[in-house]
């Protein structure tokens, strides 16, 4: 849980907010938001409503994907890789995301 309460606060910091600024985001008082990130331990529905205010989404990542969802999320700019599929050229710029989770193209 730790990781995920530093990713958030990661995240906030990225975006310079301040612990105050989360009730104008999303509703929370400063305290209840800095008892989040300390030691909360959050339903789905506020992570939900965290994630909205932080402009970010909430994810399940199948363990087996986690690495290249990761090196995605690290990279600046993902190298520019063009899949031919029967629709035609479509590049990873254009969607990075394209069968990573093993959908079909």
């Amino acid at each position: 849980m730790s990781s995920l309460l530093q990713t958030i606060k990661k995240r906030r910091l990225a975006l310079s907010f301040k612990q105050s600024d989360m009730m104008l985001r999303f509703g929370m008082s400063r305290q209840q938001y800095q008892r989040l990130e300390s030691k909360g331990n959050p339903r789905l529905d506020t992570l939900e409503l965290v994630a909205k205010g932080l402009n970010s989404e909430l994810m399940l990542i199948p363990k087996e994907k986690l690495n290249a969802v990761q090196a995605i999320l690290d990279s600046e700019s993902p190298n520019v890789v063009v899949q031919h599929t029967e629709r035609g050229s479509k590049s990873l710029s254009d969607d990075p995301w394209q069968g990573l989770l093993g959908d079909k193209l």
